[in-house]
């Protein structure tokens, strides 16, 4: 069968013949391997570029070549907690993290834009959460490292486009991931050995929820589903729903901010301490300063379920927003 590559190719493989460094020539069998059309006529080609890719990768990270930097797929956790996207392409990953963080993704209306994982930090409120752009989820090419940096994140968003089949989009996704053996926390109960797995939180973005059309299709959607989810709508195109979304990233972290007040002083509200939901007294005091701990006599809280500056004991569990006052 032909094939009917577009001139777009052409072009980006003369300038492969022509590179000299290996950083230049992955780059562009990259982008040659994005711009190739997929059917049966170039199977043999995504062979061979996958092939290519795959021996020159392996060249480039041989102890004692010119690349022995970490790789880009270990990246340090920063911020109040991790979140992770992933997904199908072109479902807005990128142009996500391009709008609400301090990266520069690349953006374009083609697959397969994102070879590699882009950090950038969104603010929500008085906090900052990292998120994480990755390439797309295709059973053809799958980077082994970009399952361990979704191991080691605290959220995953999963990203699917409501005007683009996304009931197969999720489920698809979900498969490539069960076959890594990463799944949604609630899941648990339904895999064998859940020693071998990673269980970790979701919430399922629904991008183009571009008008209050598509919400109603957004309700649609959320009813035709075989089990209930937790999801976030938002529109890219429009920049509707943001905030919600924001929010729908804070509550599945599952966090709560705290914040100090010295005695005798006010409060700092603008820099609040992250502690997990759930958490106490006590590790509001080891995140002051893990020595604080052994010293700590009482402590005083302001907020809720409490009278203001009742005293507590290590033990009282905090909420979100709560002010505590340490004495040692």
């Amino acid at each position: 069968m032909p094939t009917n590559l577009p001139p777009a190719y052409y072009k980006v493989e003369e300038k492969f013949r022509q590179a000299t460094s290996r950083t230049e020539k992955i780059a562009y069998l990259e982008e040659m391997f994005s711009l190739v059309p997929k059917h049966k006529g170039t199977d043999h080609l995504r062979a061979d570029l996958r092939r290519r890719l795959s021996e020159l990768r392996a060249a480039e990270s041989k102890p004692g070549g010119p690349s022995r930097q970490v790789s880009a797929y270990h990246i340090e956790k920063s911020g109040a907690g991790c979140a992770v996207l992933v997904g199908p392409p072109n479902v807005g990953k990128s142009s996500l993290v391009k709008a609400m963080t301090n990266a520069e993704p690349d953006v374009a209306p083609y697959p397969f834009t994102t070879w590699t994982p882009t950090p950038g930090m969104m603010p929500i409120e008085n906090i900052q959460v990292q998120l994480i752009d990755t390439p797309p989820l295709n059973e053809e090419y799958l980077e082994p490292e970009m399952m361990g940096l979704i191991r080691r994140s605290d959220l995953v968003l999963l990203m699917i486009d409501l005007q683009d089949f996304p009931i197969e989009q999720l489920e698809e996704t979900l498969a490539l991931l069960a076959e890594h053996h990463i799944a949604p926390r609630r899941r648990r109960d339904q895999y064998d050995e859940p020693h071998r797995w990673r269980f970790l939180p979701f919430l399922v973005v629904v991008n183009k929820v571009d008008d209050e059309q598509l919400d109603e299709d957004f309700e649609v959607l959320r009813d035709l589903l075989d089990e209930p989810w937790h999801m976030a709508p938002l529109s890219m195109t429009v920049g509707r729903h943001v905030e919600a979304f924001k929010q729908a990233v804070y509550d599945r972290l599952e966090i709560i901010r705290v914040y100090a007040k010295p005695p005798g002083q006010k409060a700092d509200l603008t820099a609040p301490y992250v502690l997990d939901r759930g958490g106490t007294v006590a590790d509001f005091a080891t995140g002051v300063h893990r020595d604080l701990l052994a010293q700590l006599q009482s402590a005083r809280v302001w907020g809720e379920g409490v009278h203001d500056g009742q005293m507590v004991g290590r033990d009282h569990m905090l909420h979100d927003g709560d002010i505590v006052e340490l004495h040692t």
